[in-house]
This record gives structure tokens, sequence and C-alpha cells, in this order.
């Protein structure tokens, strides 16, 4: 099989790259990827002498660029997508050109090559809060970020396509990813990397908001199996059933590394701050998928991951990032802890 993995230089992308390249022999990898501020070709290196993967560095909004590689490709995965909430609200623009104008293109072009499958990677946040209980595919999708928005409008295109032209789609829904090479930005790659340097770890409000968490090698044998157990036409959410608030994850990190949890830093909430995200993936289990890593092991490998590779992220911090962590955190701790 050959497949176009958009947005592969990225954390999950990346991951699902060197999950099919290790356990598929007779896999082809086209990855295209604009190399924005969270690709990063780092997250690829070893991969350069396998014959079974290429890179192309390119905007998926560009038809001229997709089009050729989409010719003659027998899946697209789209994990190309502009995804942190926090940076969704400083620069929403660049959102909606990406995840909703860009899955366009790369539908045109799966439409017009007649591409057997293509796979579109959504998220959990589509769902909005969930208050009680958990979300199952049929639900009402109700966004509350720009980034939750315009997932949800891709998602809204795919299905568009479906059904008004007969595109093979299936749309999965993941719950948190974490792993290797996550874009320091999110709350477990910040969070061990900045307590790492005895730096505060910013927690939203109260600190008690709900994530499911899922190892991003199971999220990535997930996509693995629905390429080919999935129904086209289809919603799948993807979950590791490991509900944690997000004041648990940081403490179990701080444990990991040995710190004190003094270096916790209540900050003023964000906006629209989804309290907690829960999902139902019966349907997909029922398919015969289940999650093989425990949250804790993986977590702790995760934060140990991190600690070894202090290479590759600092680098990372010495550049864009230390201008967006500015923006978005600047005077907003708070006087008093909740």
């Amino acid at each position: 099989m050959k497949l176009l993995v958009t947005g592969g230089a990225g954390f999950i992308g990346s991951n699902f790259i060197r999950y099919m390249l290790k356990h598929h022999d007779d896999v082809e990898i086209v990855v295209l990827d604009k190399l924005t501020y969270a690709g990063n070709l780092d997250n690829h290196r070893g991969l350069e002498q396998d014959a079974r993967y290429r890179f192309v560095r390119g905007d998926i909004c560009d038809s001229e660029t997709v089009e050729p590689l989409a010719a003659d490709c027998q899946a697209i995965v789209n994990f190309a997508a502009e995804t942190h909430v926090d940076r969704s609200l400083l620069e929403p623009g660049a959102f909606i050109t990406t995840d909703v104008y860009g899955t366009y293109i790369l539908l045109e072009a799966a439409r017009r090559f007649q591409v057997p499958t293509f796979i579109q990677i959504s998220t959990d946040e589509v769902y909005g809060s969930v208050e009680t209980g958990s979300s199952v595919e049929s639900d009402v999708l109700e966004p509350r970020s720009p980034y939750s928005a315009s997932k949800a409008g891709a998602e809204m295109m795919v299905r568009a396509y479906h059904v008004s032209y007969g595109v093979p789609v299936i749309i999965t829904r993941g719950s948190n990813n974490f792993g290797p090479y996550q874009y320091p930005e999110k709350l477990i790659s910040l969070f061990s990397t900045n307590a790492l340097d005895d730096e505060p770890l910013p927690i939203y409000g109260d600190g008690m908001n709900v994530r499911d968490w899922i190892y991003v090698e199971d999220h990535c044998s997930a996509i693995d199996f629905l390429l080919t157990h999935g129904k086209p036409g289809e919603t799948y959410n993807v979950g590791g059933g490991n509900e944690r608030t997000n004041l648990e994850v940081t403490k179990l990190i701080l444990r990991y590394l040995n710190k004190p949890e003094s270096l916790i830093q209540y900050i003023s909430d964000r906006p629209g701050h989804d309290r907690r995200y829960s999902m139902s993936c019966s349907k997909l289990q029922s398919l015969g998928w289940r999650p093989e890593h425990g949250f804790e092991e993986s977590l702790e490998q995760t934060v140990c991951w991190y600690r070894e590779n202090e290479g590759w992220w600092r680098k990372i911090k010495s550049g864009e990032f230390a201008d967006y962590y500015r923006r978005n955190y600047a005077g907003r701790q708070l006087d008093e802890s909740p």
C-alpha cells in the first residue's frame, strides 16, 4: 500500500510513519508537510535511508503540490492541521485556512484521482465540554474554540464529499495524545520540559479539567486498524480510557522527575476552556481494536524520553516557541491558589 501522509512531520504523524514502517514491510509512505513551527524533520531522524519513505515539503492548501502525490496513492491519511487551542485563540485565521480549506484541497484530489481511502484525523474536542456521560459518534458537535470549530468544519466537508461525490472517507476522533516528539506546548510535553529546568508549570484555573489520554502508539495502531477494517462513511472515536484531571497528570510528571509540587503555578483560565472530555469507544472496539498501553507506565516512559532527549526540545524552546510562550502566559499568574 502506498500512503500519502499529510502533516507527517508533526507529533502524531511522525509517530504514525514510524509505526507503519515498523509493522508493514510492504508499505510505501510519501510524507507531505509544510514544516510550520510544529513540523520538525528531526522527528524523522533515522528514516531517511529507508527506501519506503519519501518526504515532500509543501502545503496541503496548494493543489499543484497535492494532486501529483494523490494520483497514485491507495490512501490519504490527513494529520495536517493547526492543533493548539491556545494558539487558535491568538490567531484563529490560520486554523480556518489549514484545517478547513486544506482539507477541501485534499478531498478534491481524492475525488479526482479516486483514492480508495481517505482518513481524516479529528479530535474529541469537536463534541465540546461533556459534563456527564461519554460522547458517541452520533452526538451533535458543539465546538467551543476556534481550533475545535475548524476541526468540526473539516469533518463536515469530509462528510459532504462522501455523501455528494462518494469519496470513501473515514473520520477518527482522537482523545488527548501523548508520547515522544510532541511539540512542547501541550500539557505533558510542556510540563515535562519546564520541570526539567525547574521552571513553573502553568495550570489553568483550578486544574480540575478532565481529559482522556491515549498513548500515541495506540492511536497509530487504531488508524492502521481502520485502514483495513474501517467502513467508508463512518466516524470512530479513538480513546485510551484514561480520564485524569490536569492536576493529577501534573503531579505524576513531577513525581517521575523527582521535582517539587511547588513548581505548580495556577494561572487565569483560558476563554471557553472545556471542563471535561469523555468518549465511548465501543464502536471501534466492537471491530476488535483495543489500546495496549497503560497510562501511568506510558506517561513515565514519555517523561523519561524528554529527559533523555534534551537536544531535541531545547532547540525548539529557544526559537519561535519563546515568543508564543510570552504572549500566552504573561501576566496570568493568580495571587492565590484556587
